[in-house]
């Protein structure tokens, strides 16, 4: 895995990351950070839902997700369970672009839920 500090570098992922910035714009107390695996998280009180990467140099994107939508997302839609971390529920999209990028902006919402306090998700719901 490379440790690239700057984050990726693949054009798809960078153009995912420019779409999820503005995804995110709206949720309270989300921060974007490069990791020591140089991915790009968008973090809530320092708990990633979104990871995007570079992936085999392509780019990648691996969203928190209960694990009834992973599993959902795996059978029906064409995702696939992330590479080390899956087993928490974190699920990658195909490829980058994503073919529906309405469902990845709704699954970064829900990937913000699961990761937030309940504190944030009531005050994102009033």
């Amino acid at each position: 895995m490379s440790k690239d500090s700057n984050g990726p570098t693949a054009p798809a992922a960078i153009a995912a990351i420019e779409r999820l910035r503005e995804t995110v714009a709206g949720l309270p107390e989300v921060v974007e950070k490069i990791d020591k695996f140089g991915h790009v998280a968008f973090r809530v009180r320092d708990k990633p839902f979104v990871l995007i990467g570079n992936g085999k140099g392509d780019g990648s994107l691996a969203i928190k997700a209960d694990a009834h939508t992973q599993r959902f997302l795996i059978e029906h839609r064409g995702y696939h369970r992330t590479p080390y971390i899956g087993q928490h529920g974190w699920t990658s999209v195909a490829r980058l672009p994503p073919a529906d990028w309405d469902e990845v902006e709704r699954l970064v919402h829900d990937g913000y839920r699961l990761a937030a306090p309940a504190s944030l998700v009531r005050a994102l719901d009033e």
